[in-house]
């Protein structure tokens, strides 16, 4: 959808149209949780959405110390006047992208004191408009203010504020310079090259970090929408998850799921979700291990144009991925030549985990980051055996070069 703060609607068709007339909170377009906090002002949005044992710490789990969650929201109140100023008002070049909630503006603000400022001086922001429109508008804004307003980590796309004036509801993020992974990994064309495996590694990592600091905190938060449109990447690749608003709160103690309304994305819903409506902390473990076979394919997971048997991709790849001997069959074609095969073969196993049907039998986000690690770190050290190979290759070759023989000749004479 461009380089914006919230990957909006990228439309997913879902090749069972029964099964979504059974489920009508589930659509190919995102909807909101369904719970509600009546707000006026910043001050009167509710403080409950953490347990106040995490307010001033960091994640309760020590492996992810780089996030914070704060007692309550932290934000510039902005008026609605402010934020028609930076995005020009409103003009139709500063739009990012377009979905259910309403578009995506880019604006320009003084970096200091946040106010509106001229494109040639002022840090870029996204400025994300609610669409009057917009029947569950309302719940998804104040979802995004209660849980991102609320949470700081690198790995999740930073709200800076919002505006509730009037009738208008507006959220103001950071900027995202690359925009989301689902138009590098799907778009094609000169502005959009294919990731390098490098780079699929590195997103994946910093996606599954930003999973792992949510599951961790002491008040477990299921995201519930992981998919490719939702990961942003700022100018250095770095990934941060976009859009809670179907952010929901764990189990209570002693208990294994929270019973909701079905809602979500086709092809990325956990299948005890869909089914049964019962959401568990690693209904998001299988909704990581479809963007995960997305990476290694290069395929959406859904996608009516394709043959039947592979409409669903998660169907048509199991089978491939359980053989090392029929994974390139697999395997995104421009990725060619980039990849450790035993590395490769790790993810396809690591992917199969997360897709597991037993919500029991998926890794834990944490176990996800370490075996990606361990991935990444199989890369690393290929590559560098491939660089000690090549240097001694060409150390061998300028050893018995003419060239060399007589440059040592000529150092003897002198």
């Amino acid at each position: 959808m461009g380089n914006c703060a919230s990957a909006m609607d990228g439309l997913i068709p879902w090749g069972n149209k029964a099964a979504a007339a059974a489920n009508p909170g589930m659509s190919a377009s995102k909807r909101t949780s369904s719970s509600s906090t009546t707000t006026g002002k910043l001050s009167t949005i509710s403080t409950s959405t953490f347990m106040p044992s995490t307010v001033s710490g960091v994640s309760t789990d020590d492996g992810y110390p780089e996030g914070e969650i704060l007692e309550s929201p932290n934000l510039r109140i902005f008026t609605f006047a402010e934020l028609k100023s930076a995005t020009k008002n409103f003009r139709p070049e500063t739009v990012l992208g377009e979905g259910g909630f309403g578009k995506v503006y880019k604006g320009w603000v003084d970096e200091k004191a946040m106010n509106p400022s001229k494109m040639s001086t002022g840090g870029v922001i996204a400025v994300k408009k609610l669409n009057s429109e917009s029947v569950q508008g309302m719940e998804q804004w104040q979802s995004e203010v209660n849980f991102l307003g609320r949470i700081s980590h690198p790995n999740l796309v930073k709200l800076l504020g919002y505006c509730m004036e009037d009738n208008e509801l507006l959220l103001v993020y950071e900027y995202m310079a690359k925009g989301s992974l689902e138009n590098h990994l799907f778009r094609r064309g000169a502005v959009y090259e294919p990731l390098p495996w490098s780079l699929r590694l590195k997103i994946l990592m910093g996606a599954a970090r930003g999973l792992a600091f949510l599951h961790s905190s002491e008040r477990q938060v299921i995201y519930r929408d992981f998919k490719a449109s939702n990961i942003l990447l700022d100018s250095h690749f770095n990934a941060k998850l976009s859009d809670f608003g179907l952010a929901k709160h764990g189990p209570d103690d002693g208990e294994s799921h929270v019973t909701t309304r079905v809602m979500g994305t086709y092809g990325y819903a956990a299948p005890e979700y869909v089914s049964t409506g019962h959401l568990y902390v690693k209904s998001d473990v299988y909704g990581f291990g479809v963007v995960l076979l997305e990476m290694l394919c290069g395929l959406r997971a859904l996608d009516p144009s394709r043959p039947t048997e592979k409409l669903n991709l998660v169907n048509w790849a199991k089978p491939l991925l359980a053989d090392r001997r029929r994974l390139s069959q697999l395997m995104d074609s421009r990725l060619e030549g980039q990849y450790h095969a035993r590395g490769a073969f790790h993810a396809a196993q690591l992917t199969l985990k997360c897709l597991s049907g037993d919500p029991k039998s998926r890794p834990s986000m944490k176990e996800v980051v370490e075996e990606l690690e361990r991935i990444e770190l199989m890369r690393s050290k290929s590559r560098s055996r491939e660089v000690r190979r090549d240097s001694s290759s060409v150390a061998r070759g300028q050893a018995n070069s003419p060239r060399s023989d007589s440059a040592r000749t000529s150092s003897r004479g002198r």
